[in-house]
């Protein structure tokens, strides 16, 4: 007997949450919805509760494609599909694990027998188990980009096709998409964001009583499954016919002009990109009109629908907090109506009946009318506002402290010791030039350094590995072609046997883990300094998430160094720590060096394959204890010894250099850059001059 599913109607709070999985429910063309939160949030308990809710799905009997027997899909590999009676199941639910290979994901072809005997043998992945039903990604953003570009494609065109060595499999994959992540253990890229219908922020309760509901009713549930799920059977049976009515009433809405207008200047006042978010919000509004019985948009639906659909589409950079200003997305509504007001007053427009209808009668904030009230659409739950980020906060004492302010720690400094400064902003970021690991790797995949991947250009082949699905044709055919008449080879086909088959190498890019070690002592506190230091790291930072890399940090000041950062995919944790970094104390660049070595040894125990590049962001200067830059020497040689790659970004500044930031890069082994040349467009600007000069010569 299957297990028990914890019931929808039971989750206590998370109304946002439950609205955007209704609302694709109603309406599967939104596109998904991507839940963003904490653990221990019921992400997955209401994916998994919501797909016991959806209607049962009729399809063809033994299509492993879910094929509807009224407009069975003409690609589908198990076709044609003779007519007959349909048989009805529940829709079903496919989950994609992180670890999940391509092949998992779209369906794996047997090239053997495709070469061999001229037919198409496939077996379905997880698209074509979805189809119909839904797909939930749990830690979306943990997957590899090409997997999400894959599942994200099939949500957005409704076909998957598989492509291996010129033979094409095609089938209809359309389904409910649900990812859920951590925003902790890293983002997903923007563009990828946008592919998202919808987007919904969830965080525990901090109300005592409503937490108090959620652990009783949990426990109730894990201590009597049927009971607890008896006890909510009727909600839930009316939750279910309140999903099959809206979705029958969806075609009868009206998306009036005025609603559409709506629409386009919130969407056009929020500067959002392209027009993918007047789209969705359009289908949202939609959405919710039906689901709460109207057949015609409200402006209330249009507000509901902007705060669902356009937060993830505002971020400009990792480091952008999603989340939308509801003061403004009001004030442009309220402006829009206002507007349209005064052209009610003037004699001119085109008459006296407006396009915009009932539209009209709706007032921008959502009104006391009960028609919009239906459904759960007050984003602002028990929780409220603030589990919606609207601004990155600035933590604190990371304010723009005047230079003149007294230093507020107490105690005076030690003898040669600068007392602690408070934290300065950072400098903007820039380009940065690509700094990457020497040699061949095997990581994950990314944009830094060279390595062997499963996507890339061709250098080679070998025999497979396991299960073969990167065929390398032309050496295939080579290892076949002095066996054919030993194997009795009379007709035009090759014969090739499991021996012959060869397997693509492919060069790429892996990702790698970036890891800083960062001087914030007394040596680097000067203000405009330090505001350049902070940015340079910034910098790096935005180019480590462009590259796809983990990223940690270290700090050093003091009497020791500490792990600002453990090693980790969310660059915008690393941004925040960054941001309030103050500077100040002696330099104890062996103790950073040393720590350093501790953190890569832990990680390569944990990720063997991902190849540590390590950033020492310092001016060479050593201080505290005995003999300090000999220390700092004996560290940075048991780092190299273990062939760490390493890069030193020398923030020596002032017209007195002793150079010893180059020395620890010898030490090191590895490169040292000055922020300046650490800039790609300085490499650039040379590149133009050297150019333009050579022009000039030959004119």
């Amino acid at each position: 007997m299957a297990s028990a599913t914890y019931p929808f109607t039971a989750i206590v709070g998370m109304d946002d949450m439950r609205l955007g999985l209704l609302l694709n429910a109603v309406s599967p063309s939104i596109g998904g919805v991507l839940v963003r939160g904490e653990k221990g949030t019921a992400k997955t308990t209401a994916v998994r509760s919501l797909a016991a809710l959806l209607p049962d799905v009729v399809t063809v009997p033994g299509c492993r494609f879910s094929c509807d027997p009224a407009a069975p899909d003409p690609a589908c590999p198990d076709g044609p599909h003779a007519d007959g009676p349909g048989h009805a199941r529940p829709a079903r639910m496919a989950e994609l694990p992180v670890g999940a290979s391509e092949d998992r994901l779209v369906g794996a072809l047997d090239i053997e027998r495709a070469l061999g005997e001229g037919v198409k043998a496939f077996e379905p992945g997880l698209l074509a188990a979805a189809h119909r039903g839904v797909l939930y990604v749990d830690e979306v953003n943990l997957l590899g980009d090409h997997l999400v570009d894959s599942l994200l494609d099939a949500a957005a065109t409704g076909v998957s096709s598989v492509e291996r060595e010129g033979v094409s499999v095609r089938h209809a994959s359309r389904f409910l998409l649900v990812g859920t992540m951590n925003p902790e253990e890293g983002e997903l890229r923007p563009q990828l964001l946008d592919r998202f219908g919808l987007t919904v922020e969830v965080a525990a309760s901090r109300e005592p009583d409503e937490r108090v509901e959620v652990v009783r009713r949990r426990l109730a549930f894990d201590e009597d499954p049927a009971a607890f799920t008896a006890k909510w059977a009727a909600e839930e049976e009316t939750l279910r016919e309140r999903i099959a009515a809206a979705r029958a009433l969806l075609p009868s809405v009206r998306l009036g002009d005025g609603a559409l207008r709506r629409i386009a200047a919130v969407c056009a006042g929020f500067e959002v990109d392209g027009m993918r978010a007047d789209i969705v919000t359009a289908r949202a509004a939609s959405a919710l009109a039906a689901w709460a019985g109207r057949t015609d948009v409200l402006a209330e639906d249009v507000r509901q629908a902007a705060l669902l659909a356009l937060p993830h589409r505002r971020r400009r950079n990792p480091f952008d907090a999603p989340g939308l200003d509801e003061d403004k997305l009001d004030e442009i509504l309220n402006s829009f109506e206002d507007e349209h007001e005064n052209e009610d007053e003037n004699p001119e427009p085109e008459g006296p009946d407006g396009p915009e209808g009932p539209d009209d009668d709706g007032p921008g904030g959502g009104g006391p009318d009960g028609g919009g009230q239906q459904p759960p659409q007050d984003s602002r739950g028990p929780e409220g506002t603030p589990d919606v980020p609207q601004q990155r906060q600035e933590p604190a004492g990371s304010g723009p402290a005047s230079p003149e302010a007294p230093d507020a720690s107490e105690g005076a400094p030690a003898a040669g010791e600068a007392a602690e400064t408070p934290a300065v902003a950072a400098s903007a970021p820039f380009r940065t030039r690509r700094l990457d690991v020497p040699g061949l790797g095997e990581g994950a995949d990314g944009r830094r350094s060279r390595a062997r991947t499963a996507h890339g250009r061709t250098t080679g082949s070998r025999r497979p590995r396991g299960a073969l699905s990167r065929l390398h044709l032309a050496a295939t055919v080579q290892a076949a072609a002095p066996h054919q008449q030993a194997r009795g080879r009379s007709g035009p086909g090759l014969l090739v046997r499991r021996d012959d088959l060869r397997e693509a190498v492919r060069e790429g890019r892996e990702g790698n883990l970036v890891l800083f070690v960062v001087d914030a002592s007394g040596s680097m506190a000067a203000r405009k300094r330090m505001s350049a230091v902070k940015g340079a790291v910034l910098s790096l930072l935005l180019d480590a998430y462009q590259r796809r890399d983990k990223i940690g940090m270290i700090t050093f000041r003091g009497a020791d160094a500490e792990v600002a950062l453990p090693p980790t995919s969310s660059v915008d944790a690393g941004a925040a720590r960054l941001e309030k970094l103050p500077t100040g104390g002696r330099t104890p660049l062996a103790a950073g060096l040393l720590r350093a070595h501790e953190v890569l040894r832990v990680e390569r125990l944990r990720d063997p394959s991902r190849r540590p590049l390590l950033v020492v962001v310092t001016d060479g200067r050593a201080t505290g204890g005995t003999e300090p830059l000999r220390r700092a020497a004996r560290a940075a040689r048991l780092l190299a010894g273990e062939g760490t790659a390493s890069v030193v970004v020398d923030c020596e500044a002032g017209p007195v250099r002793l150079g010893l930031a180059a020395e620890l890069g010898r030490e090191l082994r590895g490169p040292v850059v000055t922020l300046d040349e650490l800039r790609a467009d300085s490499i650039s600007a040379l590149v133009h001059t050297v150019r333009t000069t050579h022009t000039r010569r030959a004119a």
